[in-house]
């Protein structure tokens, strides 16, 4: 290895330095994937994606698949900086088996909203604290083919977005309750697995506070005593339980799961 001075780029991601923080970005590389596929011009969007659920769309018509995996595959290395665009990017990607015309205008929908959004980035401010806090959510039946749900979460080290994710559930959960829960242990594996990573740089945390939007899954995690309303949740979601009684999280009701969204945006600024 070379020392080569300080770093500004880096695969694909530019760094920039200040006395203030670091400001992470993928503009230059959000610009060359929008020329790549021709879509640097035009109607920009304001959101990643409709409202509309997408499904499997059979009786779709059929458009190219390798055009399409290649495009799905430039958004997923652009989500390494990018996350608000994780869920659009990762719905649209459980179609690369057979896309249709459908599913080709959400991606490129996607890449209309870049056109707005390529000097975005994450933002690290210097001496913002340096607490371990978690936000969930859960999109309950979100997936119209299987009526299976999505799980997302955040992890921040103080005011630091380090570390997210949207992921299909393996399980079909039959509420809105159970479906938060399984994001509740989702995102307690990884707040706990995060703390054990920490212990090594001499950072202890013996309480993780986790905001979900959901009363009656926090509920369920603080209670002991199993119910027979939740004897069919899977034995590993229920590891929870127990370490909220040990203490080494706090769960936290947020009466608006927007509100969880925009404490993530202000981390996805444009210029510093």
């Amino acid at each position: 290895m070379s020392m080569m001075g300080e770093i500004k780029f880096f695969l694909g991601l530019q760094v920039h330095q200040s006395p203030r923080g670091i400001f992470i970005s993928q503009s230059q590389y959000a610009i060359e994937l929008l020329k790549k596929h021709g879509l640097d011009e035009g109607v920009s969007m304001s959101t990643p994606m409709a409202t509309e659920r997408l499904d499997a769309d059979l009786q779709g018509t059929p458009t190219d698949q390798m055009t399409y995996c290649r495009m799905i595959g430039g958004l997923m290395y652009l989500i390494a900086s990018c996350p608000d665009i994780a869920f659009a990017t990762f719905v649209c990607a459980r179609y690369q088996a057979r896309p249709t015309v459908k599913h080709l205008k959400e991606v490129k929908r996607i890449f209309r909203y870049l056109r707005q959004s390529y000097n975005m980035g994450l933002w690290y401010p210097k001496d913002s604290g340096f607490e371990l806090i978690a936000y969930l959510d859960a999109d309950h039946a979100g997936c119209k083919d299987d009526c299976k749900s999505t799980s997302g979460g955040f992890q921040f080290l103080g005011g630091k977005l380090v570390s997210w994710s949207s992921k299909k559930q393996d399980c079909t959960a039959m509420s809105t309750t159970e479906a938060e829960y399984v994001s509740l242990s989702a995102c307690c594996a990884q707040v706990i697995w995060m703390r054990t990573e920490l212990l090594d740089y001499g950072y202890k945390y013996n309480r993780i506070s986790m905001y979900c939007d959901s009363k009656s899954a926090i509920a369920i995690s603080c209670n002991p005593v199993q119910h027979s309303k939740t004897k069919h949740i899977g034995i590993r979601y229920h590891f929870i339980k127990e370490h909220v009684e040990k203490g080494t999280v706090e769960l936290y009701f947020v009466r608006d799961s927007h509100l969880v969204f925009q404490t993530c945006l202000v981390l996805l600024v444009g210029d510093e």
